[in-house]
């Protein structure tokens, strides 16, 4: 038998995530001011990553890219 609905929502569970950066496990929180990362640290690494271009979306260019191109 099935207990009763008190209207009450159910109890969240703490729902672990890996740092995108490090690897470790970490609570993911709103608490967490750098969530996805773990820390601010991990945050900082990333976000050198991706000004320094060592993330990149290969792509081909398009005839229209071709146009633009003041070299061609």
């Amino acid at each position: 038998m099935s207990q009763p609905d008190t209207g009450a929502p159910a109890p969240k569970k703490a729902l672990e995530v890996r740092c995108p950066s490090c690897g470790t496990m970490h609570l993911y929180s709103t608490e967490n001011p750098y969530r996805p990362f773990c820390s601010k640290g991990c945050k900082a690494i990333d976000l050198g990553a991706w000004a320094s271009e060592s993330y990149r979306v290969e792509a081909k260019p398009s005839s229209e890219d071709l146009l633009d191109d003041p070299t061609a």
